[in-house]
């Protein structure tokens, strides 16, 4: 009876540890979800940003050309720039850009880091149920191996260059 007891107690910590991996892999998996969401959302709040400044950008220089030609006057050009200023006294589009990408930068590395802890969580769940006895325990329960997720962008081996030149 204590054999038997036994055999129950160490096939049912087997599969307790199996299931403990498992939802250690679907929170892995739920890290590296949360942060592209999180990516997703930068991107377009930079874009936005790029977009704002860059209004911002040509109507100053409209603003000055439309000065200078109507009268060359450096009263004219420095009252059309104090306009201009005026209308955006706190417009900061260039420090939201220069802290949005340091953000996208810290996410990007951040996901890389969700990632490698979800193929490593991955790695550890596939050796523990490929090993002996766990293998002859686990197979007859239905668990198989997951497989990791490999990032493959079918990127060009040749990078452009000089995209801005």
């Amino acid at each position: 009876a204590a054999v038997v007891i036994f055999a129950v107690f160490a096939l049912q910590g087997v599969q307790n540890n199996a299931i403990s991996m498992e939802e250690r892999i679907s929170t892995a998996d739920s890290d590296v979800k949360v942060q592209e969401k999180a990516r997703v959302d930068k991107v377009y709040n930079l874009a936005d940003c790029v977009m704002q400044y860059d209004k911002h950008e040509a109507e100053t220089l409209i603003a000055i050309v439309e000065g200078r030609s109507n009268e060359c006057s450096a009263d004219n050009v420095t009252t059309a720039i104090n306009a201009v200023t005026e209308s955006y006294p706190e417009l900061k589009s260039n420090e939201n850009y220069k802290t949005l990408m340091n953000e996208l930068i810290t996410i990007e590395n951040m996901i890389a880091q969700y990632r490698e802890n979800y193929n490593k969580t991955v790695e550890r769940y596939n050796r523990y149920i490929r090993k002996f006895p766990n293998r002859n325990i686990l197979d007859m329960l239905g668990y198989t191996p997951i497989a990791a997720k490999k990032l493959d962008f079918g990127a060009p081996v040749d990078a452009p260059t000089n995209l801005f030149g």
